[in-house]
C-alpha cells in the first residue's frame, strides 16, 4: 500500500461527517486512488468520567461551554504520536483568512492535523502549548470546525498532482489569474446551445482567433473583478 501524497488527522466530535462531501467527485476520486488519506480522532474517547464529558463552563462566566485542555491535549497527542513535526490547523473566526495561496501552501504539506472546535472554542492553552495555527474560512460563524475543515480539505485536494487531469484548468481560475500581481475573477463561461432564450454567445468566442479570445476574456476578468470584487484590485 504505497503512502498517499497528502494525510490529514482529522480531530473531531462527529467522526461521521467525514468524509462528507470529500467522498464524491474529484476528491473522492483521489481519496480511493490514495493520492490522499485521513484517519480520525474522536474526542469523545478522551471525555473524563463515565459520561465522557469534554467540555466545562467558561471561567469569568459568560455564554456557552467551552471544550476542555485536559481532553483536547490528548487527542492532540494521540494525533502527533504519527508525526511529532506536523502543523495542527484550528478553524476559528480569529484566524489567517484561507484563500487560494493559502491553500496552495497547505497542499505542499505532507501531513497536516485539524482540530475541529465545537461549543463556544477551545482552552487558549491549546492554542499556546501546540502553537496551533488558527484559520478562518470566513467571517462569519459555524457551529464547528468540521465544514470549515472539509472546505479547506476541498480546496487543497484539488491542487494536489493527480487529482485535476489538465493541470491548465487550475491556471484559469478565479484567485489564480493575476493581472499586475493582483488576483482577478474567472472570465464568464459559455457552452451550448449558442443562442438561449434569446441571449446570444459573444461573437468573439465563435472567431476561432485565440489571440483575440484570450484578450476578451483578460478585459472580462478585469470588469468583473471591478464589479464584484473591486477590494482584490486595491
Amino acid at each position: 500500500n504505497k503512502m498517499s501524497i497528502f494525510h490529514a488527522s482529522i480531530i473531531t466530535l462527529f467522526p461521521e461527517m467525514f468524509p462528507g462531501s470529500l467522498n464524491y467527485s474529484l476528491a473522492g476520486k483521489a481519496l480511493r486512488s490514495n493520492i490522499w488519506s485521513y484517519d480520525i480522532i474522536d474526542i469523545r474517547d478522551f471525555g473524563l468520567t463515565k459520561h465522557k464529558n469534554v467540555d466545562a463552563e467558561a471561567y469569568g462566566g459568560g455564554n456557552g461551554l467551552i471544550m476542555r485542555p485536559d481532553v483536547i491535549g490528548p487527542a492532540l497527542d494521540k494525533a502527533l504520536s504519527r508525526n511529532p513535526g506536523v502543523t495542527i490547523y484550528y478553524p476559528s473566526p480569529r484566524g489567517k483568512l484561507f484563500d487560494q495561496d493559502f491553500a496552495h501552501k497547505v497542499s505542499k504539506q505532507k501531513e497536516i492535523i485539524i482540530l475541529c472546535g465545537r461549543f463556544e472554542g477551545i482552552d487558549e492553552r491549546i492554542i499556546e502549548e501546540y502553537n496551533a495555527e488558527q484559520i478562518s474560512v470566513g467571517d462569519y460563524i459555524l457551529s464547528g470546525g468540521e465544514v470549515a475543515a472539509n472546505v479547506i480539505l476541498d480546496s487543497v485536494i484539488r491542487l494536489l498532482p493527480g487529482v485535476l487531469v489538465n493541470q491548465d484548468t487550475l491556471k484559469e481560475e478565479s484567485f489564480e489569474r493575476k493581472i499586475h500581481g493582483k488576483k482577478i475573477l474567472e472570465h464568464p463561461l459559455y457552452t451550448k446551445p449558442p443562442i438561449w432564450r434569446g441571449r446570444k454567445i459573444p461573437d468573439v468566442l465563435l472567431s476561432g482567433n485565440h489571440q483575440e479570445i484570450e484578450k476578451w476574456r483578460q478585459t472580462q476578468s478585469v470588469e468583473i473583478t471591478k464589479k464584484l470584487r473591486p477590494d482584490l484590485l486595491k
